[in-house]
């Protein structure tokens, strides 16, 4: 009888083990099955962030059209561009509103170029965007300075192939510190840009090559960066930054007729009363170039073809 106690005892104690054991082995259940679900929740959100923030371009601002055609060429669809000043607008005296303040605050870069009204906002638009970097794209480039004022410098550098071609090194070296990722994007669009300014260079030196006359009369002073380029010279009206007195208006006439100049150069942003007044007491005719035409390429080979009409071969 006793044997049989203790063998009676040993089965019980076997058969309360086995159900333990079973009862441990499923409670790693669920705890396993968390971590999996946290896991696939994590794949499944981290994935289309990263995918997002790569395809999504950057914004980028700029001062005048030009720019914004500079820009687009060595971005490519990388960037949006906005400009500051708009279409008819003049640069010297251009005042942003508020909402280009508050979409600048979304600005990744600022490229700057010179022109007057920047000198009175920049600091305001850095206030603004304190993240934001401002480029000046006239780093590298040979600036030139006006014959009344040797110590200011001529803002209109976008007008030179050869200065254009540093002011796009510069915004390809920006962009690609900011997007390296694509810095072989950005080089192979610079590559091609220059191309086609080496080409732009070679077609106005043989549009101008036969022009006999050199000189030329321009309301507002902007294209004596091209001038320098090309063996021109240019004669302006309004110097520095104000309409000829009335005996300045009379010499320019003098000059004009001893020149034998018949037509006077305007644009559509200023005022062109000085300019009608000089061609109609020499005879000629008022004609408008923009220096502001966002078509940069195509609107300096217009206006070499201009000159070239204009000055005779």
């Amino acid at each position: 009888m006793k044997q049989l106690r203790i063998v009676g005892l040993l089965i019980l104690l076997l058969l309360l083990a086995a159900c333990g054991g079973s009862e441990a082995e499923p409670a790693a259940a669920p705890e396993s099955e968390a971590v999996v679900a946290e896991t696939a929740v994590k794949t499944e959100v981290e994935e289309p962030v990263t995918e997002t923030a790569v395809a999504e371009p950057f914004q980028v601002t700029v001062s005048i059209l030009p720019q914004k055609y500079f820009v687009e060429r060595i971005a490519g669809d990388r960037a949006v561009v906005t400009v500051m000043v708009p279409p008819g607008e003049n640069p010297a005296t251009y005042e942003p509103k508020p909402d280009q303040l508050t979409a600048l605050s979304k600005a990744a870069v600022y490229f700057r170029i010179g022109v007057p009204f920047e000198n009175a906002w920049m600091e305001r638009f850095a206030g603004v965007n304190s993240a934001m970097p401002i480029v000046d794209t006239r780093e590298g480039a040979n600036v030139r300075y006006w014959e009344d004022a040797p110590d200011k410098p001529d803002p209109h550098i976008w007008l030179s192939p050869v200065e254009v071609k540093a002011q796009a090194q510069t915004i390809k070296d920006s962009l690609a510190e900011l997007d390296p990722d694509h810095a072989a994007d950005y080089q192979a669009n610079l590559d091609s840009f220059i191309a086609d300014i080496e080409a732009l260079e070679a077609d106005v030196r043989q549009t101008l090559e036969g022009v006999t006359d050199r000189k030329f009369i321009v309301f507002h002073p902007a294209w004596g960066y091209f001038a320098r380029d090309f063996g021109l010279k240019m004669i302006p009206v309004e110097v520095g930054g104000q309409e000829p007195s009335a005996a300045e208006l009379a010499d320019l006439i003098s000059r004009a007729q001893t020149e034998n100049i018949k037509v006077i150069f305007a644009q559509p942003e200023f005022s062109t009363s000085a300019a009608e007044t000089i061609a109609g007491q020499i005879g000629g005719e008022v004609l408008l170039i923009s220096p502001l035409n966002p078509d940069w390429l195509n609107n300096l080979r217009t206006v070499a073809n201009t000159f070239a009409d204009v000055l005779g071969q």
